[in-house]
């Protein structure tokens, strides 16, 4: 079985079938935007799913090497890069839909905003961070930056991990309701732990 499924992973068209089922979400979300079935306040049924969709594909991105590693189908790790870039998407369609929805793309009103919620200035200091690991994510940065430095600045994806939990921990702070924000706090904090224990295993084993 394994091996079928690794056969499956390096298939040309696989990477075409994970970008179009990645892209799913936003079709659907265009669909319903144009045929009014958002419900009575669509504004917020997009910027909500937006960032619902941005904290799965990033759930997704730390589950991959856990994944890989556990299962050995090395060939997972070729749809990382894909994933991450598809967690930068729907950030910027969640920022989008804030700045234009609530805002009016009025920049001086998104200033004081900032300034004046601190859930709103953690969203965007997450959006500040993601488009770094964005504009980074190509082979040219790695050359450019160096395999090491590279590494190090992708590290900054734990750092957006709990920014963005924080981000929405606020949010639902407001209506008191904690549910989701429970479970994806939860799913975010054992992936953050798999990889705490990998690294103390390898300090151990050096050592």
């Amino acid at each position: 079985m394994p091996v079928r499924l690794k056969s499956l992973l390096v298939h040309r068209l696989t990477k075409p079938l994970v970008f179009g089922l990645a892209l799913l979400p936003f079709c659907w979300l265009l669909l319903a935007a144009s045929t009014n079935r958002l419900g009575a306040n669509p504004a917020e049924a997009l910027s909500r799913a937006t960032g619902d969709w941005t904290l799965r594909f990033l759930c997704l991105v730390l589950a991959v090497t856990p994944m890989r590693i556990i299962t050995g189908l090395a060939p997972l790790a070729r749809f990382r890069r894909m994933l991450g870039l598809f967690v930068y998407f729907y950030a910027v369609l969640h920022l989008m839909s804030y700045a234009w929805f609530d805002m009016g793309f009025d920049l001086m009103a998104i200033s004081k905003d900032i300034v004046k919620r601190p859930f709103i200035l953690v969203g965007v200091s997450t959006f500040v961070l993601l488009s770094a690991l964005a504009l980074t994510s190509f082979n040219r940065a790695i050359k450019t930056l160096g395999s090491k430095r590279w590494q190090l600045l992708h590290k900054l994806i734990y750092v957006v991990a709990g920014l963005a939990t924080l981000h929405f921990f606020w949010m639902r702070a407001g209506k008191n309701n904690f549910a989701e924000v429970y479970v994806y706090g939860s799913v975010l904090g054992l992936l953050l732990s798999w990889r705490w224990v990998q690294f103390m295993k390898r300090k151990v084993s050096s050592n």
